[in-house]
């Protein structure tokens, strides 16, 4: 069985690739990983999943360590909403996006950072405390930072729950954590024994989530115009880039380097595109980019992350 699961560790990125194509020919073969079952939520269920895996693998001690050398913490956080923003306004400005690309181009910027950037971490062998800390401030500030910055940068105001935006963020990310902090607590040795497994189980539920994301997304990839798509990977490619640069800049260890990167690539898309929907509802094609942006991370980032883990980290 060990076998198993160190081959699609080491191979999740061919198996990735499979399941795309297997979503973007059959779409509704994994239609059900963005259904709801009652009040469960399919995708959020299986980020749970993925996150109590992660949380076993943690102690008290790695968030202590963050939080008493807070320099990673603020760079991250600063950057999330400095460099993002206006990252994306600069993007929708030069590639002259009408104003319904516009609007959804700066919202991917503007809104915090994605649940998805602790599981690919994780697997690119980050530091997951740290990344975990950064998507929850980040979203707990989102509520009066996010509508500012939408303000200032395309003078439209937009409000959002933000006490249903902690629940979630509380019922995806923390609370899976703590338990599997608390696993590991109770039982270290146990954990011990499952660290051999969680790689490839966190490996397969990315893979099936991405596939899933791909087959739901699948026609406006398809429909979308050229000059979306190249502003939406240039814009994931120079946050990653960004990150990378801060992260050396400020002297920080590899983890962290890699860490601050993914953390500000992945975004909170499907808030994007929510936000798009409920309050430019005149603006239709303001939904697209948060969906191309959601495919096109959680892709790019499963082979990057495959890449950093095979061939760029020294054990």
């Amino acid at each position: 069985m060990n076998l198993v699961f160190k081959f699609i560790e080491k191979y999740y990125c061919l198996i990735l690739l499979f399941l795309v194509v297997i979503a973007l020919i059959y779409p509704i073969s994994f239609n059900w990983v963005l259904n709801s079952y009652g009040n469960l939520n399919i995708l959020n269920l299986l980020l749970s999943i993925v996150l109590f895996t992660m949380g076993t693998t943690l102690k008290v001690d790695n968030f202590i360590s963050v939080f008493k050398n807070p320099k990673e913490i603020i760079i991250g956080i600063s950057s999330q909403y400095i460099i993002m923003p206006f990252l994306a306004f600069a993007l929708a400005s030069i590639f002259s996006l009408d104003a319904a690309l516009t609007v959804g181009v700066i919202l991917v910027g503007t809104v915090p950072g994605g649940t998805a950037s602790d599981v690919i971490t994780f697997l690119a062998k980050g530091d997951v405390a740290l990344s975990v800390s950064l998507t929850a401030i980040s979203t707990f500030l989102s509520p009066i930072v996010t509508p500012l910055i939408t303000l200032v940068l395309i003078g439209n105001q937009i409000a959002f729950n933000p006490v249903d935006m902690f629940l979630s963020i509380v019922q995806i990310v923390i609370v899976p954590v703590i338990l599997g902090l608390l696993l590991n607590y109770k039982f270290p040795s146990f954990c011990k024994i499952l660290e051999e497994y969680l790689p490839g189980i966190s490996a397969i539920v990315v893979c099936v989530i991405v596939a899933g994301i791909m087959g739901a997304n699948k026609q406006a990839i398809l429909t979308s115009s050229l000059v979306i798509m190249v502003v939406i990977i240039t814009q994931y490619f120079l946050a990653m880039a960004l990150g990378c640069l801060m992260g050396y800049l400020f002297g920080m260890k590899r983890e962290h380097i890699i860490t601050i990167a993914i953390e500000l690539a992945f975004q909170n898309s499907g808030l994007s595109t929510s936000l798009a929907k409920i309050h430019f509802p005149n603006l239709l094609i303001a939904t697209v980019p948060g969906a191309l942006y959601s495919v096109w991370q959680n892709f790019a980032g499963s082979i990057i992350a495959y890449l950093l883990n095979s061939y760029f980290i020294e054990e």
